[in-house]
């Protein structure tokens, strides 16, 4: 297990750090391209920065893919041609956010137990281009792949045409979104453990730059997505949706020849055990649960014992009797001749372990997915003038937010770090935790202005007579809603990155691109528990006759109800975060 920011909790005596005798202790192979053994200790000539920038600016172009199309999604979805309802919009933004989120789950499986990163990573790109060239035809060429039935009025007096696509289109689109979605998963998870791959944490100087890499990893995305939010968006309100949605294809064509550059100084990690270590994991978990009703010091009636259970592994104690043998009249041959090692219980102890971070960072999610949604459309009502002739999209303030990160972060690695470091004693300051309980209280206060900003868009809304009239432009400032995006990228210096860093430190060595998937699958059972928020709340507030919080007309909804809700959630869910954390145990080597 590399050595993570939280390892040297255990001389501050602030929160428990265990260290097991898990399978990361025999260190893989280190080969070149070539398949050559490297020597990490006399060859510098693989690996390090020199590598790891190659991938951080192959994931720049694959950040402004992405943003490209996902940023600005609800504006195309609820204008022409589809012409959906806010909440649909919403809803169908949640749901394929969730699934590009959740995804990497498999993508980082595959990578970790059959096809190596690279190899995911190189194949996976191909499926993400051509996803985005299909979506860019889906909306270049809507004569060739639908029609219309568009339904006349019969009032002679209006020219007006209530048009509704076919489902043709729409399939063709989602169809679309979902397979970049697939591209995603291969391509997310293990780009950045590929890259983190690269510093071997057993040099000193290496591992302190690994802790560093998480910080300039996001400092690259939030470059990409600026470049976005900022050039992107307008494109597509201002000239056309074809181009705003061709050019992150491009995009992601550079991002995999920027890859494929680096191919010569990359460090490739060979595995020396053959076993898929997921499935060892879950034969573990099998084992112990058929064994839950003997004692783990001695077997029961017709059992044997293993010779060794791990000394001084005193939590999750249960896991232990996946090392006992059951009699061979209880199970299947083959089963009793696979059994458990001590590595693969530890592991399995260590996976569990983190299953209560998981939970309770959802909330944070849930928090974070609606920038992409609500604070748009909330913008989209508000004056977005910035002169005589120019009105920029609201997706463009996007930009503060990544702005906020690519400020904040040098300023984070270099002058915080080291502050905090002279007082904690800490290689990264303060623990991978705490740096996410930071973020995820930033985030409560974050939804307290986003409330108090959207109460007074309502107020002059009714003040200027225009509650009725939804089209209309609120004589108040889109910049209104700058705080809560700078808020946002803060909050994503701290908690985003300590989940990065976080779930690849504290998984198994050999489950590094799942350790990154994890943590993004945080971010996609946010969406799906936002869209879920968003129905339940919408169905209440019909069935009870009053007015819909997630009303098409924004002047009648009320959002500020919403992320009123949002921000008693993240109290107690916060309160949650502080209990499990304060009693996780960290590992290291």
């Amino acid at each position: 297990m590399g050595v993570s920011s939280g390892s040297a909790i255990e001389e501050q005596n602030e929160e428990p750090l265990l260290i097991t005798p898990t399978s990361d202790t025999v260190q893989d192979t280190v080969v070149n391209y070539k398949g050559e053994t490297v020597n990490l200790s006399t060859e510098n000539k693989y690996g390090g920065w020199k590598s790891a920038s190659h991938i951080i600016a192959s994931e720049v172009g694959e950040t402004i893919a992405y943003y490209g199309i996902s940023s600005n999604l609800i504006t195309y979805l609820t204008g022409p041609p589809l012409n959906q309802s806010t909440v649909a919009a919403a809803t169908n933004i949640n749901t394929w956010s969730g699934f590009v989120w959740m995804l990497p789950l498999l993508g980082g499986f595959l990578a970790d137990s059959y096809f190596g990163r690279f190899h995911t990573i190189l194949f996976s790109s191909l499926i993400y281009i051509l996803g985005l060239g299909l979506l860019t035809l889906s909306v270049a060429l809507p004569s060739l792949i639908s029609q219309h039935e568009c339904i006349h009025s019969s009032d002679t007096t209006t020219t007006e045409n209530s048009c509704m696509p076919v489902s043709l289109q729409v399939f063709f689109f989602f169809s679309s979104l979902y397979l970049v979605a697939i591209g995603k998963a291969g391509f997310k998870p293990c780009a950045q453990a590929f890259a983190a791959d690269q510093f071997d944490v057993r040099n000193l100087k290496e591992c302190a730059s690994k802790s560093s890499f998480f910080n300039w990893w996001f400092f690259g995305q939030c470059v990409g997505s600026s470049i976005s939010f900022l050039i992107l968006t307008y494109i597509q309100e201002n000239i056309n949706w074809t181009l705003g949605f061709g050019i992150p294809c491009i995009f992601m064509a550079i991002a995999l020849l920027l890859f494929l550059l680096g191919t010569k100084s990359y460090r490739f990690s060979v595995k020396q055990d053959k076993e898929n270590p997921l499935l060892g994991i879950l034969r573990v978990f099998s084992r112990a649960a058929k064994n839950w009703r003997t004692n783990s010091s001695q077997a029961a009636t017709g059992g044997t014992p293993h010779d060794k259970i791990p000394a001084g592994a005193h939590h999750l104690k249960f896991l232990d009797k996946a090392l006992i043998d059951m009699p061979i009249d209880q199970v299947h041959s083959t089963e009793h001749s696979i059994r458990c090692s001590i590595d693969q219980v530890e592991d399995a102890k260590v996976l569990l372990r983190l299953v209560p971070i998981w939970i309770t960072c959802l909330m944070y999610a849930v928090v974070i997915s609606q920038t992409t949604t609500f604070f748009i459309k909330q913008g989209n009502t508000m004056d977005r003038s910035i002169g005589p002739d120019i009105h920029i999209p609201a997706a463009s303030l996007l930009t503060v937010m990544s702005l906020s990160v690519i400020f904040l972060i040098p300023i984070y690695d270099r002058i915080f770090v080291p502050l905090a470091r002279s007082v904690t004693s800490l290689p990264s300051g303060i623990t991978m935790l705490q740096r996410i309980g930071v973020g995820m209280f930033l985030s409560m206060v974050t939804m307290v202005v986003a409330a108090v900003v959207e109460k007074k868009r309502l107020q002059i809304a009714l003040d200027s007579g225009l509650i009725d009239m939804p089209k209309e432009t609120i004589p108040l400032s889109l910049w209104w809603l700058a705080p809560q995006y700078l808020l946002i990228g803060v909050t994503e210096i701290f908690t985003i990155v300590g989940m990065q860093e976080f779930f690849y430190d504290q998984v198994p060595n050999g489950l590094r691109s799942m350790g990154i998937a994890f943590y993004l699958s945080i971010i996609g059972i946010g969406d799906f528990l936002s869209g879920f928020l968003i129905y339940v709340i919408e169905k209440v507030t019909n069935a009870s006759g009053q007015s819909s919080w997630f009303s098409d007309n924004l002047n009648r909804a009320h959002l500020d109800y919403f992320y009123w809700l949002l921000v008693g959630l993240s109290a107690a869910n916060l309160i949650a975060y502080l209990y499990f954390s304060k009693s996780h145990l960290y590992n290291k080597l």
